[in-house]
């Protein structure tokens, strides 16, 4: 079909879907829901240069590594963080170095990023900064409008689980997931979103169109076009200096997306349209 902008709205719709039957939803977090580590690829970039400089005896220019490594963590964002990890491994080793386990530089790079995230947490603390400005604009408004529903609502990390779980508190949205909170392992394997979404499927013996997905990363909306599940794409603003995610929309809609949205500032439009079409 023809992409459709319904009207008065920013919600832009690519394909055709069923509509009427959603019975659980599951959300990403970061970008989707929460912006409590805007600019993470500030912190993340510049360390992994400093690995592959410092870990290889390399003769490429810092902005050949830093556009190499800008490259990978831009490709693998939304998978779990130690796929990024492995990555640099990789390029350690491709350059004659000896690369540590990939949970050495996830551990780093979680020691560098965390002061920034906890001082996000303190302004929040302490009223200097408000939840609602470290959430993506109404989302909170559109999980009461699900929880209102009766829908089951499920979150979907590739960060840490531990690190999400507290986030999401903070930001006053861990009660609306009545499903789970989900994030990355140690022991990565054991989860994927992938798998939170199967498990979903399997254990309700659901239809795709009974799961609706939501997420601002390429690995979700996969996830749910593989599946025959409703993929929403987030094309949220995020803020780094390597313009990282310039192309998130058209990148949403590369994965299969079914419909694009901003933000949910068009929610209970959204909504309508989810479950009475047009």
């Amino acid at each position: 079909m023809r992409t459709q902008l319904l009207e008065g709205t920013n919600i832009e719709i690519h394909s055709k879907i069923k509509t009427g039957n959603i019975k659980h939803v599951v959300f990403d977090f970061d970008g989707t829901i929460s912006l409590i580590r805007d600019g993470w690829q500030n912190v993340m970039v510049p360390l992994m240069v400093e690995f592959l400089q410092t870990e290889t005896d390399t003769s490429e220019t810092h902005e050949v590594i830093e556009s190499i490594v800008v490259e990978f963590v831009d490709r693998l964002t939304g998978k779990q963080t130690i796929y990024q990890m492995i990555q640099l491994s990789e390029e350690i080793e491709k350059r004659g170095g000896k690369p540590k386990d990939p949970l050495v530089y996830k551990d780093a790079y979680n020691q560098r990023l965390l002061p920034i995230v906890e001082q996000r947490i303190s302004d929040l603390a302490e009223g200097k900064l408000s939840a609602g400005s470290l959430r993506v604009p109404m989302v909170m408004e559109f999980l009461q409008s699900l929880h209102g529903l009766g829908l089951k609502c499920y979150l979907a990390s590739g960060t840490d689980v531990e690190f999400v779980k507290n986030e999401a508190e903070l930001l006053g949205v861990a009660k609306y997931f009545n499903g789970g909170i989900y994030g990355a392992l140690r022991e990565y394997k054991k989860f994927s979103k992938a798998m939170v979404i199967q498990k979903i499927l399997t254990d309700f013996g659901l239809s795709g169109s009974e799961l609706l997905i939501i997420g601002d990363g390429y690995v979700e909306i996969e996830n749910a076009i593989a599946v025959g599940a409703i993929a929403v794409g987030v094309a949220s603003v995020e803020e780094n200096i390597y313009n990282m995610n310039v192309d998130k929309r058209e990148r949403l809609l590369r994965a299969g997306a079914d419909i694009i949205i901003p933000d949910f500032s068009d929610g209970d439009q959204l909504l309508e349209y989810l479950f009475k079409g047009l």
